[in-house]
């Protein structure tokens, strides 16, 4: 997602196209990671998102990426995906913090889950907490650097915050997946969360004011988003409407920039959901999937952005209008599905946060990724690897 990567794509005006995957050169890796932008940006942005915690530090991404992507300038975008704000530092490194300090006993938030999943609550200034964030923006950044780098057709700030969540599970003793209680009929049964059965005392770890049997049986990501109707159909309209906003920029003159507005907007609405306003939808894995497969499949879009004639585009998968904004609504579902699925699986019986989002995010762009591997898309639009 990076400033240069948009740039050659839309100042493309007369090139061939190349079909495939890319892979970059690991010497790049090198020069990425011993620039100190980079790597002491990244210990400044961890330990931003551990002061301010992880939600809030993600709403300010998404104000960033909103301002840029909307104004055109794409200067936001650039510095909301970059080393200091972006969620793989500042987001990972206010989960990673959350997850030390409910370990150290110092949150008592009254968060209704384990208070290591509670990413709405500013850490402050305390140094021990400030320097967990800060390792980890520094570990999330190495991560994203590895994959983009090495030109991975993936996104690489999703694939940096799962396995940064998952490593501060193993950092601070905390069960890689959790534990399914005997009250649920496996990791995908929602069931004990309806009926408010609770834990078995000792059956799972406690934290700072919650003892085993305090603690719902089940603890899902979004109390009111978890059904799979619901989901799939917030996933639709997300989609749609991301795709929609991206057709119409473009139309206007925006060009690729406007393939982030949705994404923006989407991760900027939490702030609400950060004040403590019920049921707002967590989308920004949808919106981004429904602009991204939206613009992947679009034939006017991928001539005007890139100058190609349409008979240069060989893959079969170029649509006209309408079919290519359906094509971004049913990347919006699926976003939504898989990301559903992930929080049952690595959320809703463990201890810490795990992104439903960001596992969402890896999945689709792989999928895209190897679609355009496979020759039945002509490109992955910003994903890495998978350009014209």
């Amino acid at each position: 997602m990076s400033l240069e990567l948009l740039s050659e794509l839309a100042l493309v005006t007369d090139s061939l196209l190349q079909v495939g995957y890319q892979p970059g050169d690991p010497g790049d890796v090198i020069d990425a990671l011993t620039n100190p932008g980079v790597v002491l940006g990244a210990l400044a942005g961890g330990a931003f998102g551990a002061a301010l915690g992880a939600l809030p530090a993600f709403v300010f991404t998404g104000f960033l990426v909103t301002a840029g992507s909307l104004g055109g300038g794409g200067f936001g975008v650039d510095v909301g995906f970059g080393t200091v704000f972006g969620p793989h530092v500042s987001f990972a490194g206010g989960v990673a913090a959350a997850g030390y300090a409910a370990n150290k006993g110092y949150m008592e938030s009254g968060f209704d889950f384990h208070n290591a999943k509670d990413i709405t609550v500013a850490l402050g200034s305390k140094p021990d907490i400030l320097a967990v964030g800060a390792v980890f923006g520094v570990f999330g950044v190495v991560l994203e650097q590895l994959s983009r780098q090495l030109a991975l057709p993936v996104d690489p700030i999703p694939v940096s915050i799962v396995i940064s969540a998952i490593v501060v599970r193993v950092v601070f003793g905390y069960s890689i997946i959790g534990k399914v209680s005997d009250k649920a009929n496996g990791y995908f049964d929602m069931g004990p969360f309806e009926r408010e059965e609770m834990r078995e005392p000792g059956e799972v770890k406690g934290d700072g004011e919650k003892d085993s049997e305090d603690r719902l049986a089940v603890e899902p990501w979004l109390p009111n988003m978890y059904k799979w109707s619901h989901v799939a159909a917030i996933g639709f309209f997300a989609g749609l409407a991301s795709a929609a906003i991206t057709y119409n920029m473009i139309g206007g003159g925006h060009g690729l920039i406007a393939v982030f507005a949705g994404f923006g907007i989407s991760a900027a609405s939490l702030l609400f959901l950060n004040l403590g306003i019920g049921k707002i939808p967590v989308t920004h894995h949808m919106t981004l999937a429904g602009s991204t497969a939206f613009l992947a499949v679009w034939e006017p879009g991928i001539t005007q952005i890139t100058g190609l004639e349409s008979a240069d585009l060989t893959a079969p998968l170029l649509f006209g209008d309408g079919l290519a904004l359906l094509f971004g609504a049913v990347f919006g579902v699926f976003a939504a599905l898989v990301g559903e699925a992930s929080q049952r699986v690595f959320y809703a019986h463990s201890d810490t946060h795990f992104d439903p989002p960001a596992a969402a995010i890896v999945v689709w762009t792989l999928v895209l990724g190897l679609l355009v591997v496979a020759g039945l898309l002509n490109w992955g639009v910003w994903i890495p690897g998978t350009g014209i």
